[in-house]
């Protein structure tokens, strides 16, 4: 668990900020001696360039540049909004409760779409009873959607983070929904209880992804992706489920 901490990408991304500090000052100070004076806001900006290009050589994934570059700015920004605190612990408690432990799975929240629930639709259509299980389910749209037009189906999601696995529990319940909804760390599941394993994760994931799948799903089971391909099987079909987006990936076992 502590080393899982240690390398997660948003530990990195505290440590950079704080590497690009004294960087920061050094800089602003030389420029001063140069009788170049610089704004508050200036000042943030070159700490954000400093971070996001020590983010970039550090090899973290695109988007940790961008808020490497934007974090500082930002911070001075809400500062001047003069705000309660308590905005700010609201603020901090929504985001936590949704984000929840991704500094540690690196899988933030990505919603699919009904292009991709039609395409996994289609795909299990030939499936009586199937039984399937999406892995980090957000806000439970493709299972219930699944489970609306296939009543015939065991449909379950699990999710790790409890605003989404709430939210999900409560449309359920609300839409008379047979779809079950799970809250934890889809590694606790047997994959070898479900047909179809549905995975909308990160690319950071897919690796430990692909070593339970092929450990623990059974013969004519299959695992869908979408977006993220495993490096270490080529999939044996892919779909464009949305046109020119990202594909939905199948490997059939």
């Amino acid at each position: 668990m502590l080393q899982q901490i240690l390398r997660a990408p948003a530990l990195k991304a505290i440590l950079i900020q704080l590497l690009a500090f004294p960087l920061m000052l050094l800089l602003v100070y030389g420029l001063a001696r140069a009788g170049i004076a610089m704004s508050l806001l200036a000042v943030a900006g070159v700490q954000g360039v400093l971070a996001a290009a020590i983010t970039w050589r550090a090899g973290l994934a695109r988007w940790w540049c961008a808020i490497g570059l934007l974090f500082a700015p930002a911070l001075l920004g809400a500062s001047r909004l003069d705000l309660p605190p308590l905005v700010f612990l609201l603020g901090f408690v929504f985001l936590l409760s949704l984000y929840w432990s991704t500094f540690r799975t690196q899988v933030p929240f990505y919603p699919s779409g009904p292009k991709v629930w039609q395409a996994v639709a289609d795909l299990i259509a030939q499936r009586p009873g199937v039984r399937l299980v999406d892995i980090g389910s957000g806000l439970g749209g493709l299972v219930l959607d699944l489970a609306r037009r296939r009543p015939d189906g065991q449909f379950c999601g699990i999710e790790l983070a409890p605003l989404p696995w709430l939210l999900s529990r409560l449309r359920a319940r609300l839409a008379g929904s047979s779809a079950r909804f799970l809250r934890g760390d889809y590694e606790a599941l047997d994959f070898g209880q479900y047909d179809v394993v549905f995975a909308y994760l990160s690319p950071a994931a897919m690796a430990a992804l692909w070593i339970k799948a092929e450990a623990e799903m059974l013969p004519g089971s299959m695992l869908l992706s979408y977006e993220f391909k495993i490096a270490a099987r080529e999939p044996d079909k892919t779909i464009a489920a949305t046109g020119r987006g990202p594909l939905l990936y199948i490997w059939c076992f």
